[in-house]
């Protein structure tokens, strides 16, 4: 009702608005744009304090529908009640040097309010409600990957945090590539019970310039405290010195799509003149790493519950499982000097750590092949182990392609009928094992819902067989 008012009344603006309160959108204002009614954004003339109260985010569903607006304060606030703060849109710019095929990222300054003095990508921020040109995108605008209200914003926060002119950029040399829905508490720099975090569906934008000397950047100094243009060898430096902070976005960008084995960093050209590497259909969905976890809301995990041994293969937590005591398990003799000798005696090395397999496969996706192995079957994990090194990488992926596909055989809930899912299974061969890209949410549980949402890794390692 408060939107139909600005629409009407060009004199109300957005920093009339209290910080507590939350607009929610009837379907009647969701179609309204009032961005010719209200004030200029002017962010030299705005401190952080101001930036928090009166800067008025999209607040969204899970499904990235606009469905109200938020003081950008009350958004990041990680509080009891709302223990992952108001979910909202953001997007994340990557610019690209293309004759040195160098990234630009900058430092947050040691000031900002949340996740101060961490290294991230070029330019990461909120489209907001009441610019001029809008910055709302509608559904009809991430099918078709026009998102000119992301790139707008985009533009916007380039010239407010480094300076660039938005003469030297273009919006439609913006590559929009995906969606990711995550969250994060800022509690490594504001500790444990911080009342700041971060929880946004982050639209990902690439941008190139032929050399870093045509673009002019003087970053705001409230804003930045440092930037660097790097190689893929120099940030992947950057992020082993565990004296650097980086922000948890630009992890999970980083290690999911931009450096992994055929990653959207590795050909540039095909990155920005393809379609290749286009998702505009799925929203990704990660909880963070668990340092980022908590906050004075105490959050726990949204997506995945890995490692919640309750829940196991087949019946999903769904039926009690059967349980031993310790005390019981100790009379199996035969089991426990099997278990002393395997653990003590003659512990099973494993070839994983051979030079072929180092030199031939991507370590972190490997590692991830290895990790979720061991909890979806150590028994198993144990035989593959000790295969020989040639063979080895081949029956993991072997044994995790069959697992996803037993899980989604399991899974009685996820599809609306069998004939979906037995298209699904169908299918995979040429979906899973076809797209560097494809993953799959909201089927089985636990480790085996979480190999279906990382498969990409499975298909990096796949893909350098």
């Amino acid at each position: 009702r408060l939107l139909h008012y600005y629409a009407l009344i060009p004199s109300i603006a957005p920093k009339t608005i209290p910080s507590s309160t939350h607009i929610v959108l009837s379907s009647a204002a969701k179609t309204i744009d009032t961005s010719a009614n209200m004030s200029k954004w002017d962010g030299a003339k705005m401190s952080q304090e101001d930036f928090m109260e009166k800067d008025t985010v999209l607040v969204l569903d899970e499904e990235d529908n606009v469905i109200g607006s938020e003081s950008k304060r009350a958004a990041h606030e990680f509080l009891p009640h709302q223990p992952t703060g108001v979910l909202h849109r953001a997007f994340s710019a990557f610019i690209f040097d293309e004759s040195t095929n160098e990234l630009l990222l900058q430092q947050r300054a040691s000031d900002k309010i949340t996740f101060p003095s961490v290294w991230t990508n070029t330019c990461c921020s909120h489209p907001l409600h009441g610019m001029s040109p809008s910055e709302v995108d509608t559904p009809a605008d991430v099918a078709n990957g026009t998102v000119l209200g992301a790139k707008n914003a985009a533009i916007r926060k380039l010239e407010h945090e480094l300076g660039i002119p938005p003469s030297e950029v273009s919006i439609d040399k913006f590559k929009f590539l995906t969606r990711l829905h995550y969250w994060a508490a800022d509690t490594v720099t504001h500790g444990k019970k911080s009342p700041w975090g971060e929880h946004e569906i982050d639209y990902v934008l690439f941008y190139t310039v032929p050399n870093k000397s045509v673009l002019t950047i003087k970053p705001h100094p409230e804003e930045i405290d440092d930037i660097a243009w790097v190689t893929q060898e120099k940030l992947h430096e950057m992020m082993n010195d565990s004296s650097l902070l980086f922000s948890p976005w630009f992890r999970i960008i980083v290690n999911k799509w931009v450096t992994s084995e055929n990653g959207w960093w590795q050909d540039l050209k095909v990155t920005m003149e393809t379609d290749k590497f286009c998702d505009y259909g799925s929203i990704h969905r990660f909880d963070p790493p668990a340092e980022h976890m908590g906050g004075a809301g105490n959050a726990k995990a949204k997506f995945s519950d890995v490692g919640d041994s309750s829940k196991k293969q087949g019946a999903y937590g769904k039926i009690k499982i059967h349980k031993e005591s310790k005390a019981s398990q100790l009379f199996h003799l035969d089991e426990v000097w099997s278990a002393i000798t395997l653990l003590y005696i003659k512990p099973l090395q494993s070839n994983l750590e051979s030079e072929y397999v180092k030199e031939t496969f991507n370590s972190s996706d490997l590692r991830f092949c290895d990790d979720i192995l061991i909890k979806v079957s150590r028994s198993f994990a144990a035989v593959i182990r000790q295969l020989p090194p040639t063979l080895l990488v081949d029956v993991l992926i072997f044994y995790l392609v069959l697992r996803a596909l037993d899980t989604v055989e399991d899974d009685m809930t996820a599809f609306e009928s069998n004939d979906i899912k037995i298209g699904h299974l169908l299918e995979f061969h040429e979906t899973a094992l076809g797209d560097p890209n494809w993953s799959m949410d909201g089927v089985g549980e636990a480790d085996e819902k979480k190999l279906l949402q990382e498969f990409p890794k499975c298909h990096a390692v796949f893909a350098a067989l």
